[in-house]
């Protein structure tokens, strides 16, 4: 109409929720990590301290523990028997991540291939991770057996024995070890291989790269940090093994084979010694978290950045 002026008014914005002011962004909750602390809280954190409780008392098992104060630290530091497990505990960590680093890296690499047969194959080589520790522990046994193991079998082995011998009994547990481990190991290289941009491998074969070059200036540089994840599983599984050379050799011929962690068991299981078995098993806590947040900070592994193109 003439005369008349139009006021239009624009629409008012949307509420929103909680009052919070357009433009901000809600903070995610909090709750929904509650379930996991819990669970962390209740099977990590509990225990452990129950444990580091227990490495001050006296306990047989039976009863209430009673406060011995650092009897059992000072005993741990005087025992020449535990320190003989500690040394050997280091040189089956260093043997088996000799051992299994560079086979399951090959293997992995291998298997992330398109090979002929690479499946069959594959599955084949993934077998021991089906099997339980205490199976795979008595099927060496019985394998390695002087008297009707593999020894009678093959006559240029009958020199050997394997489980009795304190010069290569170490190293036989290592290969048993490693033969159930690799396989996992092998596992993690597969997939981190299968991760590398195959354009990477066309340039450097258009520049006359070969395949072992490749390996050494694309493929082994990329999985740096597969290495380093492999290498702070086998750290731990060093300073946690027992069960194999439990069924394998019970520790022996002696104490060749008693490394910290069997030392441990015997102790608490045996010698019913809870309070001195627990002092020994903070101390393989505490040197397993060292060794692997040692390796994780000299190799850089904190500052992890993704190698994948273009990220």
């Amino acid at each position: 109409m003439a005369g008349t002026t139009l006021v239009t008014t624009a629409p008012s914005p949307a509420p929103t929720p909680r009052g919070r002011p357009r433009g901000t962004r809600e903070r995610p909750s909090g709750w929904y990590l509650a379930p996991a602390l819990a669970f962390f809280g209740f099977f990590a954190v509990l225990p452990m301290g129950l444990v580091v409780y227990l490495s001050f008392t006296d306990w047989n098992g039976f009863g209430f523990p009673q406060p011995s104060g650092a009897a059992n630290w000072e005993r741990l530091v005087a025992d020449g028997e535990a320190r003989d497990a500690l040394l050997l505990t280091l040189l089956f960590m260093v043997v088996t991540w000799a051992v299994q680093t560079p086979i399951a890296l090959l293997i992995g690499v291998w298997a992330a291939g398109r090979q002929r047969n690479r499946a069959v194959l594959s599955s084949l080589f993934f077998l021991p991770l089906l099997l339980s520790t205490a199976a795979i522990a008595l099927l060496w046994a019985s394998v390695l057996d002087p008297n009707f193991g593999v020894t009678q079998a093959l006559p240029f082995l009958d020199r050997f024995n394997f489980l009795g011998d304190t010069d290569i009994v170490i190293y036989t547990v290592v290969w048993v070890v490693s033969w159930q481990y690799v396989p996992f190991h092998t596992l993690l290289y597969q997939g981190a291989a299968r991760q590398i941009p195959h354009s990477l491998y066309e340039a450097a074969t258009i520049d006359g790269a070969g395949r072992y070059r490749q390996f050494f200036t694309i493929t082994l540089p990329l999985l740096k940090y597969t290495v380093i994840t492999s290498s702070v599983l086998m750290i731990v599984g060093s300073f946690t093994t027992f069960d194999t050379i439990l069924i394998l050799t019970g520790g022996g011929p002696g104490t060749t084979t008693r490394i910290a962690p069997l030392y441990m068991y015997i102790t608490g299981f045996s010698g019913f010694e809870f309070g001195y078995a627990s002092a020994i098993a903070v101390l393989l806590l505490v040197l397993g978290a060292g060794l692997s947040l040692f390796v994780t900070r000299v190799t850089g592994f904190r500052a992890m950045q993704s190698q994948q193109e273009g990220l």
